[in-house]
């Protein structure tokens, strides 16, 4: 890196995070109490158990931070290793761990951020009412104190009580963190302000034992529509303007305005407050910490199903912003970073901005020692700029920390999704810097980014890392078949170790670019007419709004599927869009084998390097089970379609899963995609199973075959939920999981966009959402 195009101010804090359970381990040793998560983790998969063993290994890990030339580094204490009972005595053990660590890190040059709360409740504290009682926030200070007592002389910056929104809403709200409560709004809104309260009275208490520097980390997100994602100034409907209005002030406004501004937004509940609250959680801080992931994407829409995970927000569709995603589903918008610090600036004026959390997990694998993680080195660059413009812009941003240092328990996740900038083998332990690491350490030893963006391989770097052409690399990522297995093994090792991701350049060489992309509709049993007109109109807009052309090729004969195939390949077309399709279907190899950028409507059976826009099938099917389950049904039946369709498979998969949690024993049958089948299906249920309470069906056609069987036995107490949202379904009051089409065609159109400018796209996955009609209401 010999310039740099974007220098940061002299002085800018340049480090990384991490939180206590989720790198610890140790959670038995040296006297540590059980926390909300030692409970919780266990119980739904994974555990922090042994996580990163950064208990043992941080030295090993203190070493690696001072090699990429951290400034800085945030770490969490946690609580029930300093006070294993949340109250009372206090862990020497416990304190000694962060006493050995700071010591470490101040030897190393390296400045100590601490959160004192991440999560990781005492269970003493939970089994009192946890963070529903007010005398947490009480605990909280005391526990504060003592802290800052044993490391107060080494540490300069203070952060008390980590994302409470997220606390509140997944942990007590929706269940689907520690401590895995599910509670209506009421209760999330008091959780929320206790938290706050926590904070106000460990700002007090730290403040009087002579702290420097004490601030909040939030989880901010810009609140935006879809059409904002694309241009911020643009002017909204009233409608959608209230919905934005209305999330804000749940989701960033009711931390924001409490703690820097003293009140609450108007509207929120506020029974919980009593005199004198509100002085103590606006406590004057010092630095406010701005956790950035991605914008929070809503529409108006009466009528819509209220987002659980946003309590007393009703008629608002959270919808996707259909641009490339995290392996989280996150959508990755750099600029929504910089819009979010100008917002914070402008409306909270005089306050110092660090980022808090910045990073994006994507799937890494490691070849002969080495990570090339090359689209989260995008997107670290892309976001890092973003805070650049902002504070070319005034705004007071003093600091930034990638999240994270390194691969970690993700909480609900587990091990399936990792952050790190550098990997973890949890088997062995290894530490490996990534790509992304190496190129930070650059960022940080320059204070600022290179002239040119990062580059991603390219054709020629995979050819020369393989030994072969251009033309044979082409031929390989295409799934042409002339290449020998020896010729392309090498290839695809060297696709895998350099993590190329093909795009224009990899098409045929000699097929110029014709500016226009086909659609192709296959047919399927399982869509309505309805749903591939909404994928034609909605697509079909979306590309033509990027000044291209669109082709409508139908693939319901053998002799159309050959006649498109053939047209794909003389160069007629920029890009194809399939959908939708058998995940089964050969007409994917055909098209694969083309050279045409591809991106697919639905997951294919096998794994390829063409994107895909799906669903979240295995969420569908768990959500569904799970709302039967709310009914208060015990015996639930699955009818599901042919096996050897993905989306099925997922969807069965999902409800199992939701069986197997709440203990019960899941039960199946199996037929095709008619409703005729569905009926069928659902009479050998009546047969051997008599008492069954509630049914899955796979699809919507066969559901309503189940509906129509269930009259005709005069079982009109059995509970039904679909999938599809077919037009049908309404009429028949069909609960059931929208497939949201509209929202997957824009996404299928702009992944392909993206591919044809030649930028890196991953496969998306849109979240399931419930509709619920008469067939399951209690």
């Amino acid at each position: 890196m010999k310039a740099t195009a974007l220098t940061f101010p002299r002085g800018f804090v340049w480090g990384a995070g991490t939180s206590a359970y989720q790198i610890e381990g140790a959670t038995k040793e040296d006297g540590r109490g059980p926390s909300i998560w030692d409970g919780f983790a266990p119980a739904h998969g994974d555990t922090g158990e042994v996580a990163c063993d950064h208990y043992h290994r941080y030295r090993e890990d203190v070493a690696l931070m001072k090699e990429l030339g951290l400034a800085a580094y945030r770490f969490s204490v946690a609580w029930p290793r300093v006070q294993p009972d949340g109250r009372g005595a206090l862990n020497t053990g416990g304190l000694d761990f962060y006493d050995r660590l700071t010591d470490e890190l101040l030897a190393a040059g390296i400045a100590p951020y601490v959160t004192l709360y991440h999560w990781d409740l005492p269970r003493a504290l939970e089994d009192d009412g946890g963070w529903t009682s007010r005398d947490t926030a009480w605990r909280f200070a005391d526990y504060a104190r003592a802290v800052h007592d044993r490391l107060g002389d080494r540490v300069d910056t203070w952060l008390t009580v980590n994302e409470p929104f997220v606390q509140a809403s997944l942990g007590y709200g929706i269940g689907l963190h520690a401590p895995g409560r599910v509670s209506p709004a009421e209760t999330v809104f008091a959780v929320g302000h206790h938290m706050l309260l926590a904070h106000g009275l460990g700002v007090q208490a730290l403040r009087a034992a002579g702290a420097r520097r004490i601030g909040i980390p939030l989880n901010l997100s810009p609140v935006l529509t879809p059409d904002q994602v694309a241009d911020p100034s643009a002017t909204l409907p009233e409608p959608d303007a209230r919905a934005v209005e209305q999330v804000d002030a749940v989701l960033n406004r009711q931390f924001l305005d409490a703690v820097l501004r003293g009140g609450y937004p108007a509207g929120l509940p506020d029974a919980h407050v009593r005199p004198g609250d509100l002085e103590i959680i606006s406590e004057p801080i010092d630095v406010l910490g701005v956790n950035y992931y991605a914008p929070t994407i809503v529409r108006a829409e009466p009528g819509a199903p209220p987002n659980p995970a946003y309590p007393g927000v009703e008629g608002v569709r959270f919808s996707d912003s259909h641009v490339t995603a995290t392996a989280m589903g996150w959508p990755i918008v750099p600029n929504g970073l910089s819009l979010l610090l100008r917002q914070l600036a402008r409306r909270y004026p005089g306050v110092e901005l660090v980022v808090a959390e910045n990073g994006a997990a994507f799937s890494d694998v490691v070849r002969s020692g080495a990570v090339a993680d090359a689209d989260r080195t995008a997107f670290l660059d892309e976001h890092l700029r973003a805070v650049r413009h902002a504070i070319a812009d005034g705004v007071p941003c003093k600091g930034y920390f990638v999240w994270s240092l390194m691969d970690n328990f993700e909480w609900a996740e587990g091990y399936r999704r990792t952050f790190g900038i550098i990997h973890v083998d949890f088997d062995t332990q290894l530490r490996t810097v990534k790509d992304s690491g190496r190129w930070y350490r650059e960022v940080i030893r320059h204070n600022g980014l290179p002239v040119s963006r990062p580059k991603r391989p390219t054709l020629e770097t995979v050819a020369a890392r393989a030994g072969v052409s251009r033309a044979t690399v082409s031929r390989v990522v295409n799934g042409e078949n002339s290449v020998s297995p020896e010729i392309r093994e090498a290839v695809l090792h060297a696709v895998n170790q350099l993590d190329y991701v093909p795009n224009a350049a990899a098409r045929n060489l000699v097929t110029q670019r014709t500016e226009t992309v086909a659609l192709v509709v296959a047919t399927s049993p399982e869509r309505d007419e309805t749903g591939i007109g909404t994928l034609v109109m909605t697509a079909g807009q979306a590309i033509q709004a990027a000044g291209k052309r669109i082709t409508l090729l139908l693939a319901d004969t053998e002799h159309n599927r050959s006649a498109l195939v053939s047209h794909v390949e003389s160069g007629h077309v920029d890009g194809v869009l399939l959908a939708p399709h058998d995940g089964a279907d050969p007409l994917i190899s055909r098209l694969y084998g083309t050279a045409v950028p591809m991106v697919l409507l639905g997951k294919p059976a096998f794994s390829s390097l063409v994107p895909c826009v799906d669903i979240d099938n295995a969420g569908g099917g768990a959500l569904a089970t799970r709302h039967l389950m709310e009914t208060g049904r015990t015996r639930i039946a699955m009818v599901c379609g042919p096996m050897e369709q993905a989306r099925v498979r997922d969807r069965l998969a999902g409800y199992r899963e939701a069986m197997r949690e709440a203990g019960l024993q899941p039960f199946l049958t199996v037929g095709e995609h008619t409703q005729h089948s569905g009926a069928e299906a659902m009479r050998r249920v009546l047969d051997d199973d008599p008492g069954v309470q509630a049914v899955f069906a796979s699809s919507d056609v066969m559901a309503l075959g189940v509906l129509r069987a269930l009259r005709e036995a005069g079982r009109d107490d059995v509970a039904v939920v679909g999938f599809g949202d077919v037009q049908a379904a309404a009429y028949a009051g069909l609960s059931t999981i929208s497939e949201r089409a509209g929202d997957q065609a824009l996404t299928l159109a702009r992944l392909l966009l993206s591919r044809l400018e030649g930028r890196p796209v991953s496969s998306a996955l849109l979240s399931a959402q419930l509709i619920v009609r008469e067939s399951s209401r209690a």
